[in-house]
């Protein structure tokens, strides 16, 4: 009895105890004014680089600019005989344009120097991805969502003439379509136009042009026709302004940016699923991603846009180059550059194919690295949007309930018994459960059409496409995930290191060969994130080479042929005449694409030359550096990649 009641007392002891923690965890709790803490990459930014009195020192090896192209110059005025159109042409151009930022910009240029080689007055093309039926704002038309439509014209005044809409007489034959229409393919040559289209323009005075190839004019013109190549170069790098609210909105990002005081490096991933799809890279993926994109290779092969099989081999694929690099991939070079893990990334495109997931790794080794959500408010970027009409919410629909006649008509016909047990009723599917816009992919074989809402996203990525475009042209560096696919299609990286090249030709401006960079990391596949000192250093090598000259004229014969806004050498550069001249480039058909730039105007070399020659002694200096680096390299020898500044112990490329 007395062992019973010691068991009782204990058992009430331990009782006690806990009802009294419980109470003292609830007031706890009920008294406490604790917040969760949200990540914001503005708070790391001010963590990572706090207000900077003294003035900040680059590391020219990382953000320095190239020297070998310091004497290529932007030079696109006309420079023969060029008179101004007249106000009698031949007739009226009226132009559809369908595809993404790439596309439009792409083809709007090659409108413009149609219409001068026709003597045809350019009617203010129409973007289909930002008309009406879209949903956009009621404050835009399809141009003027994007781009400036009166510097367009003012810019344009000496070379085209141009007119916003078609005279009224004309607007109802064009709706009852009366006027012949064509849809030129992206490498239809001068003579196309001049012996199909011409004739028709002439007897019509209306042609409508249907463009969906991202251009609708070969890129390659011969040499007696270079001034329509640098009109190219003035609508594209001049005249194509976007509207203010785009330009503004953007110059403030840039200014964030730069508010740390330290320079900032844009990565566009180019991870797009068209392009995916066409080089067969499902392999790369995983899960529903895989699926996606052979559902998208499938509608190419039947539309007769590819020509080759479904299913491919994606690594043989990713060997030949045809592949983007994978943002971990770029995180691993850029490390092995020498960038440290503070350095500021932006992350261009509007939209990357895989999701967050895949920039898990990059976030992991670049902390720094934001985009426009990180650097704008939800207000700024609604203010941009303008007033829209709300669209209706996507409530779920609970599927209609069977009479009692259709079950017993399902019963009759389930078959021999025993029959198995019904199939538990159907559960609610909430919107978060479905993943984005490829939930559809579970359910059904066939991709349902847009719905309003996927429309009016569609619209808003050419306002985020605008933005990141502002960004990357001004970042101090550029690094291309993925460029020059040989599709023929343009792309975001393309037009960007082609502005860049054009602007500033020794900016620093990254041009990898995927190929040879797939080589490297087969080497060290194993050993990823600890690779050897001789594998960093060939790595260094061959990023520095993509960087110069070598890099410039390996990225010309690949890339030109295709896009000629991608590298718009020599036609819209000069080259000052006091720095030593390189030997001249030539491509398959004899065309010189390198080397044969004009002289600059005087009035250009004598402000450029002073500068160049004031950082001759400092970039030489820094070559030397380089190779004592290389030459000094041994078994027992370690090197920092960056300056005291730039130091990183988190990440050592030598171990």
């Amino acid at each position: 009895m007395v062992f019973k009641s010691k068991i009782k007392w204990v058992a009430l002891l331990v009782l006690t105890l806990s009802l009294g923690s419980m109470v003292a965890h609830l007031s706890m709790t009920k008294f406490s004014s604790m917040n969760l803490i949200q990540y914001s990459a503005k708070d790391a930014l001010s963590h990572d680089f706090p207000n900077i009195v003294s003035p900040v020192i680059r590391n020219k090896r990382l953000w320095g600019t190239v020297r070998s192209l310091e004497s290529l110059q932007p030079y696109a005025n006309p420079r023969n005989s060029y008179p101004v159109p007249n106000e009698n042409t031949n007739g009226f151009i009226f132009a559809k344009i369908f595809g993404g930022f790439e596309k439009i910009r792409s083809s709007i240029c090659d409108l413009v120097t149609i219409s001068r080689l026709l003597n045809a007055t350019l009617v203010i093309p129409e973007i289909q991805e930002s008309t009406r039926s879209k949903q956009i704002s009621y404050k835009f038309k399809s141009f003027s969502y994007l781009y400036d439509e009166e510097q367009f014209i003012a810019s344009l005044k000496n070379d085209v003439n141009i007119v916003k809409s078609l005279p009224e007489h004309l607007k109802a034959a064009r709706r009852s379509y009366e006027f012949p229409i064509f849809k030129p393919k992206n490498s239809a040559s001068p003579n196309f136009y001049i012996k199909e289209i011409l004739p028709n323009l002439k007897k019509a005075k209306v042609v409508g042009l249907i463009i969906t190839e991202g251009g609708c004019l070969q890129s390659i013109l011969p040499p007696s026709m270079s001034e329509f190549q640098r009109l190219r170069c003035r609508v594209a790098f001049h005249a194509l302004q976007f509207r203010s609210e785009i330009q503004t909105l953007g110059r403030q990002m840039v200014e964030r940016l730069r508010a740390w005081g330290q320079p900032f490096l844009s990565y566009h991933p180019g991870l797009v699923r068209d392009t995916l799809a066409y080089h067969g890279c499902a392999e790369l993926f995983q899960d529903v991603h895989t699926e996606l994109i052979q559902y998208r290779r499938a509608q190419m092969i039947r539309q007769g846009i590819v020509s080759d099989e479904l299913n491919v081999d994606s690594h043989l694929q990713r060997e030949n180059g045809s592949c983007p690099l994978m943002p971990e991939e770029v995180g691993l070079l850029l490390r092995a550059m020498g960038y440290p893990s503070k350095t500021i990334i932006y992350l261009a495109g509007s939209q990357t194919f895989g999701g967050q997931r895949l920039l898990i790794p990059l976030r992991a080794m670049f902390a720094n690295l934001v985009d426009r959500t990180s650097l704008c408010s939800k207000t700024e970027l609604s203010d941009l949007v303008g007033p829209e009409t709300p669209l209706p919410s996507d409530i779920f629909q609970l599927p209609r309930p069977k009479s009692e006649s259709e079950i017993k008509e399902e019963w009759s016909r389930a078959g021999p018994r025993p029959r198995p047990l019904p199939p538990p009723p159907e559960r609610r599917i909430y919107p978060h459960e479905k993943e984005g816009w490829y939930g559809w992919i579970t359910e059904t074989d066939k991709e349902p059409n847009p719905s309003p809402r996927d429309l009016r996203m569609q619209a808003h990525r050419l306002l985020w496409d605008a933005l990141d475009y502002i960004i990357s042209v001004e970042a101090d560096a550029f690094f291309p995930g993925f460029n020059n696919d040989g599709s023929g299609w343009p792309d975001f990286s393309g037009l960007v290191m082609g502005q860049r090249l054009y602007e500033r030709a020794s900016s620093r401006t990254y041009r990898p060969d995927r190929k040879t960079i797939a080589a490297l990391f087969d080497i060290t596949r194993g050993n990823m994130y600890h690779p050897k000192h001789d594998w960093t250093l060939s790595v260094k090598e061959h990023l520095n080479k993509s960087l110069s000259e070598e890099g410039l004229i390996r990225q010309l014969l690949l890339s030109k042929p295709n896009s000629f806004l991608s590298h718009p050498l020599p036609e819209c550069s000069c080259r000052i005449s006091s720095l030593e001249l390189t030997k001249q480039t030539e491509g398959k058909d004899g065309r010189v694409l390198y080397g044969d730039e004009h002289e600059c105007p005087i009035w250009m070399q004598s402000a450029e030359a002073v500068g160049v020659r004031n950082d001759d002694v400092e970039s030489a200096e820094d070559d030397n550096d380089v190779v004592e680096q290389q030459e000094r390299n041994g078994p027992d020898f370690t090197t920092s990649l960056t300056s005291t500044i730039d130091h990183d112990e988190e990440w050592d490329p030598n171990d």
